[in-house]
């Protein structure tokens, strides 16, 4: 009989259950007992709901509180000494301090930074580590979930992080080599593991999606040292876990490790599947992932099935299981609680319980079940609907994407003679201050907005409370000083969402929550054909904002690969084709703020670095066109229009090239975690134009003072000229409340007052 397995399940719950008790925690309303109680429901249901879709051994340990790189961390006692403290009198507010930072009794903790797992869009907090570093176990979690499990009468898989992929995903303070700690790290994986195998684990996952990058040799001595290791003592079997693209040379040194089972991620590399049998050593595991873990689109089983059948035929039916490509994090929990889908386009998807149950199906027609025919019949079904549908491809749209010219992404001048006319347009301070784009959505603006969608408040009454808001907000930018001003974004309910909804060949979910960080959650559309911009989609506020003050006021924009890489994208064309779809749309909406006088547009690009591929053959290729896409977005308007773009949380050193050649007049970045460390790229790479290096961190609700921003700009000084930096928060506010908002971006005034101060005292 075939096994069939999974590799991680959503822990957030179909209805955001744990966002709303963390929340509330954090709050005060919820007790540190109730919170972990809440967590042990979700446990329980999600086990449960997996061995009810037919999966034989469903994974423990991959529920989290925030974030499974910071549980790791937490586990083995890497707790920066800042922490430790707090970690030590109270485990759980020091495990949030690092997480969420702390500024309470005295105490006050910045968080750790946070950054991309992988090319996903889920965040992970970055461990600190320094030469010498102790570790131990602290705790039991991955013990206790196991046991927790087995006390329901299911059999679990504990899931870790490798250690070399954590070495890999963590930074050292102090510049020393992350891989000497390797051999301090190694016992406490083995003392753990041990730990599983008395508890009764037969098997552990151990993750290691490092394994499918670019490796330095000594990230691949790492890792044959680390498996000779842990293969030594007393253990459960080992299933080596990489996932997320192809082993590709490093296949070799995968096949090798002596564990005892291997997955392969064959949605993202079928093509691996006859190598990796070739290599595979007698009487090893394969654990095939043959259902996407990354995206929402129903598995093509019958490809999927000539794969494992092909397996079968090589390692036997006793050593082949049936797995997702990766973990379910990525993927929301259940389609059946979408009611409001159109019936043909909720046929052609699966969510996390689809997903295994396609799992399911493979396997019953691997064993020769009679019941598995009416299923493939149905999957086909589904399969052709999808590609015969009318709804999907648009004429026009290809013959407007085939008439584009290199000349529609390029600005009629250079940037020094846009930044003259800019400056005469504009007239505007040294160290010009601006917001990122949201203000907070308070509890008010978000029932307004349900009651809205409900149809409990009428259009007119929507308006009037949007535009109150949207006043107060502008009036407040007026009183405390801000240069360029934000309308607050309060008609919005998120960046991607709110676009999507106003442009064709987009679906949306009511429940299709999937995790972004911590109890930020994200409901992304589903881009399922060609994309059209069928009227003006920001033009009523922006001008409305505008008429409101003499100051200028940006239009705010999701750039094309945001969109893309936020959203549940079609997998029936390039993703290149379908970005540049979405620019095209994005290049109507540039113009027409143009045309209603918006003289400051910002066009967020977060997500650049998260779409590059994770081979670095293959990022020439996709810079290309996700470089093409934002300037063919962004290149329709006059020179003393000022383009600005966003990102956050990305590293620059490796792109910084493709960053200038999106020629944004003004880009504003993430750098208050990293207390500038990303502005290292901009050292030894002349950034040619302008830069608002983020003086605060949004994510955490911690206040910075008036000195520490002084002091982040001076950094920034000693890299950058004066006359490009602009000063900002790193991201926008939708999510903290107005108090803190309030006394931040005063400080954050202030700070660039100073600055021109000096200025001027050394004119």
């Amino acid at each position: 009989m075939t096994l069939t397995t999974s590799l991680g399940f959503p822990r957030i719950g179909a209805r955001r259950e744990l966002k709303h008790a963390l929340e509330a925690h954090w709050r005060g309303e919820l007790s540190a007992d109730q919170l972990q109680e809440a967590g042990r429901e979700l446990r329980a249901r999600h086990w449960t709901l997996q061995v009810d879709a037919g999966i034989d051994l469903p994974p423990s340990n991959d529920f989290s509180l925030y974030d499974q790189v910071l549980d790791t961390a937490f586990l083995f006692d890497a707790i920066p000494p800042r922490y430790r403290a707090l970690a030590d009198a109270d485990p759980l507010a020091g495990y949030f301090a690092l997480a969420r930072g702390h500024q309470r009794d005295g105490i006050d903790l910045h968080a750790l930074e946070m950054t991309k797992w992988f090319d996903t869009n889920y965040h992970y907090l970055v461990p600190e580590l320094e030469a010498g570093q102790a570790f131990a176990l602290r705790g039991d979690k991955p013990v206790a979930q196991y046991l927790e499990a087995k006390a329901l009468g299911i059999e679990t898989r504990p899931v870790l992080i490798g250690p070399v992929t954590f070495l890999w995903l963590s930074k050292t303070v102090d510049g020393s080599d992350r891989f000497a700690l390797l051999e301090r790290l190694l016992p406490v994986y083995a003392q753990l593991l041990a730990r599983l195998q008395e508890a009764g684990a037969q098997w552990v996952q151990i993750d290691e999606p490092a394994l499918v990058l670019d490796l330095a040799p000594e990230a691949r001595e790492a890792y044959r040292r680390a498996y000779a290791a842990l293969t030594q003592g007393p253990r459960p079997k080992l299933l080596l876990t990489p996932y997320f693209g192809a082993l590709g040379d490093n296949l070799e040194l995968a096949a090798s490790l002596p564990v005892d089972g291997l997955h392969l991620d064959l949605v993202r590399a079928p093509e691996e599947l006859e190598a990796v049998l070739d290599r595979l050593p007698e009487g090893r595991v394969l654990s095939a992932g043959l259902v996407d873990g990354r995206n929402i689109w129903r598995t093509r089983l019958d490809n999927a099935l000539l794969l494992a059948r092909y397996a079968r035929t090589r390692v036997g039916a006793d050593k082949l299981w049936l797995a997702p490509s990766c973990s379910l994090l990525h993927v929301p929990v259940d389609l059946d609680g979408e009611k409001a889908l159109e019936p043909d386009l909720k046929s052609w998807l699966s969510f996390a319980r689809q997903k295994l149950g396609e799992i399911r199906v493979l396997a019953d027609a691997l064993d020769g079940r009679d019941t598995a025919h009416a299923a493939l019949d149905d999957a086909r079904a589904r399969i052709e609907s999808r590609k015969a549908s009318p709804r999907v491809h648009r004429p026009e749209v290809a013959a407007r994407l085939a008439a584009v010219t290199p000349a529609q992404a390029q600005r009629a001048s250079p940037y020094p003679a846009r930044r003259q006319a800019q400056e005469a347009a504009l007239g505007l301070p040294p160290y010009p201050t601006t917001t990122i784009g949201s203000f907070p959505q308070t509890l008010q603006v978000r029932e307004a907005r349900a009651k809205f969608k409900s149809r409990k408040l009428d259009e007119a009454g929507y308006d009037a409370f949007l535009e109150a808001q949207t006043e107060k907000c502008v009036r407040f930018q007026e009183q405390i000083g801000i240069d360029v001003l934000v309308h607050g974004e309060f008609e919005r309910n998120d960046m991607v969402e709110y676009f999507g909804e106003q442009l064709d060949g987009f679906a949306f979910t009511k429940l299709g929550w999937v995790q972004s960080y911590g109890s930020r959650c994200v409901k992304p559309p589903i881009i399922f054909g060609d994309v059209v911009r069928p009227a003006p989609m920001t033009v009523r506020w922006s001008r409305y904002a505008q008429s409101l003050t003499q100051r200028p006021m940006k239009g705010m924009l999701t750039g094309p690969v945001t969109v893309l890489q936020w959203s549940f994208v079609r997998d029936d064309q390039a993703r290149a084709d379908t970005c540049r779809q979405i620019a095209l749309a994005l290049r109507d909406e540039v113009t027409d703020l143009e045309a209603a006088g918006i003289k400051v547009i910002q066009i967020d690009e977060p997500a650049l670095r998260e779409g590059l591929p994770l081979r670095r053959a293959q990022w020439a290729a996709y810079l290309d066109w996700a470089v093409e896409s934002f300037r063919l977005s962004a290149s329709g308007v006059r020179d003393e229009t000022q383009i600005h773009t966003h990102m956050c949380y990305s590293e620059f050193n490796d792109i910084i090239q493709a960053v200038a050649a999106m020629d944004a007049d003004v880009i504003s970045i993430e750098t208050s975690r990293s207390r500038m460390e990303l502005l290292d790229a901009f050292v030894k790479f002349r950034y040619p134009n302008e830069i608002g290096p983020g003086v605060y961190d949004i994510h955490s609700p911690r206040i910075p003072t008036t000195s520490e921003m002084v002091e982040l700009l001076e950094k920034a000084r000693a890299v950058l000229a004066p006359e490009q930096i602009w000063v900002n928060p790193d991201c926008g506010l939708k999510t903290r409340g107005w108090p803190e908002t309030r006394t931040a971006l005063e400080r954050m005034v202030e700070a660039a007052r100073i600055l021109r101060g000096e200025r001027a005292a050394a004119a």
